[in-house]
Formats: C-alpha cells, sequence, structure tokens
C-alpha cells in the first residue's frame, strides 16, 4: 500500500498529462516494488517554481518524488532500481534543465505505524 508524493516546479500539466504521470508510477511501483496497483495512491503537487532553489539559486524546473512503504518489504536491489526508474521519469517529464539535485526518496514506515482502511500493516499480516 505505497503512498507516491511527486513535487513538481516548472511545468504545467494537463489532466491527461497528471493522469499519464499517476500510471506510470504506479506502473513503476508494481514493476520495481511488487505493488499492488490497487492499492498504490499518488499525488502530484505542482509548486511554484520560485519557490524551489537549488545550491541557494533559481532553477527553471524541478522535481521531488517521495514514497512510503512498510518496512522491510523490499530489497536493497528492488529500491535502487525503482529510484533509478523515477530519476528517469522525472528526467523525461522535464527536460534536461531538470537539477541533479532532483531527490526521490523511500521512506519505510514500520507496519504497526500505518496502514489503510482502519488497518494497520502489522495487523493485515496476523490476520
Amino acid at each position: 500500500m505505497p503512498f507516491l508524493h511527486l513535487r513538481l516546479a516548472g511545468l504545467a500539466l494537463t489532466d491527461l498529462r497528471r493522469q499519464t504521470l499517476q500510471r506510470r508510477l504506479t506502473d513503476l511501483t508494481a514493476q520495481h516494488l511488487g505493488k499492488r496497483h490497487d492499492l498504490t495512491a499518488v499525488l502530484i503537487e505542482e509548486i511554484a517554481v520560485a519557490g524551489w532553489a537549488v545550491g541557494a539559486a533559481p532553477v527553471p524546473v524541478a522535481a521531488h518524488l517521495e514514497i512510503a512503504v512498510t518496512e522491510g518489504t523490499n530489497t536493497q536491489a528492488q529500491k535502487a532500481a525503482f529510484l533509478e526508474a523515477v530519476g528517469m521519469l522525472m528526467r523525461e517529464v522535464a527536460g534536461p534543465a531538470l537539477p541533479v539535485a532532483s531527490y526521490g526518496m523511500i521512506h519505510e514506515i514500520p507496519a504497526e505505524s500505518w496502514g489503510y482502511d482502519g488497518q494497520t500493516q502489522a495487523a493485515r499480516r496476523v490476520a
């Protein structure tokens, strides 16, 4: 049950482009991390480019992705492959002006500390 939060600046997304990104992120999450499509949530947030700087300098475009997954459910190799694929997707979307300091983060949350539909992941394992 991953939750992805993609922040983008300097890009004007159409509804179709946003939906395509949501689908592609969901697909990458399933492909590289083995997560279920039907439980993958994706939030894309557009940020004013004036609010983003790298090295204290303004940038024309920027991207940052965070994903939360249950701790211990993925290997180091799976996480590396996912971050590589996400980096490629962000470069594809933002173009060559995307700063090198465009991060992808995987937050591993203990199973007893999060869940969905009113039940923790730890409780689901027991059931």
